[in-house]
């Protein structure tokens, strides 16, 4: 709580506005001066370590290479640009707009696939007792307790052919004889989604915690059926929940490489595949940049879209 009072110091005509502040009376200064202690570090660490390196990245982008030796030459040019769209001295091609796209498709699937599976989790979960519950969100976080790599070289080891998935596609003809379920973009969807499962789960779990059940209750005697008492009184209050594990889903989703290099064998390019090859393989850092700054921009404006239908739901 802070109040604010004003008074003269002796031998001085000037007031001085005093701040009480949780009971500790104090001056606005002060105030300000220990306010900034606070967030001092925390911001230097976000303007060192994300702020500049994001606009060194956006200057980046509108450069370009010089020879094949990496060279960056600092002028302003849309080449990269052009190249991202297929325009190129040899002529038009699409290959980097179907990485970008394809990338688009399959974070849109396995973030529907993953909500679909996290709302009845999250209420099964939520409906149990204390001990139960404790342990069943203590099993959802387990695999944030292991590497990403192990876990998808697990799912390499399920999807060989002598495993009994394998066999079982086999048997139902949907591969040959001896053939194993990767590399393929089935083992990358799979991957994909038991790895952002768990950022589906846990929001929406927390506000179906947070629910209002009276409001159930009143559609219930009101007669509501089933599907009218879940779209009326139920889903409106779970939006919130909804849009953050979208979001959550989503976004890393969007920019992942480890699960397609892995599970695709490094021939499903996404545009993460695409980023690390330009930084890491071919050093063409101005191009990777561009494609990071149109990734960028692509997330930016989907958590746009989704905040603007979350309150265009809330207010309707």
């Amino acid at each position: 709580m802070i109040r604010t009072a004003t008074t003269t110091s002796s031998g001085s005509h000037r007031p001085t506005r005093l701040v009480l502040w949780y009971g500790q009376l104090t001056t606005r200064r002060k105030l300000l001066r220990r306010g900034w202690s606070l967030v001092g570090v925390p911001a230097a660490w976000v303007v060192l370590f994300l702020l500049i390196p994001c606009i060194l990245l956006v200057a980046l982008a509108f450069c370009r290479r010089a020879d094949t030796r990496g060279e960056i030459v600092w002028t302003f040019t849309l080449e990269n640009f052009h190249r991202l769209l297929g325009y190129t001295s040899d002529g038009w091609s699409g290959d980097y707009l179907r990485i970008i796209v394809r990338s688009i498709w399959i974070a849109l699937v396995t973030t529907v696939i993953s909500v679909l599976l996290a709302y009845p989790l999250a209420f099964f979960i939520a409906s149990r007792k204390d001990r139960a519950r404790y342990m069943l969100l203590g099993l959802v976080m387990v695999p944030f307790c292991t590497n990403l790599v192990i876990r998808l070289s697990a799912w390499t080891i399920l999807f060989s052919s002598q495993f009994y998935l394998a066999r079982f596609a086999v048997w139902v003809g949907l591969i040959g004889e001896d053939m194993p379920l990767y590399p393929s973009s089935f083992a990358v969807y799979v991957g994909m989604v038991s790895s952002f499962l768990p950022f589906a789960v846990l929001p929406i779990y927390t506000n179906v915690e947070r629910m209002d059940w009276t409001i159930v209750e009143a559609a219930n005697d009101l007669y509501a059926g089933r599907w009218r008492t879940f779209m009326h009184a139920v889903l409106p209050q779970t939006i919130p929940g909804l849009m953050a594990a979208i979001i959550l889903t989503f976004i890393p989703a969007m920019g992942t490489f480890i699960v397609s290099n892995i599970l695709g064998g490094s021939k499903y390019m996404l545009v993460g595949n695409l980023i690390e090859h330009e930084f890491l393989g071919v050093g063409d850092l101005p191009f990777g940049a561009a494609i990071s700054f149109v990734l960028i921009v692509l997330t930016i404006a989907s958590v746009f879209l989704l905040r603007r239908h979350e309150k265009a739901v809330e207010t309707a």
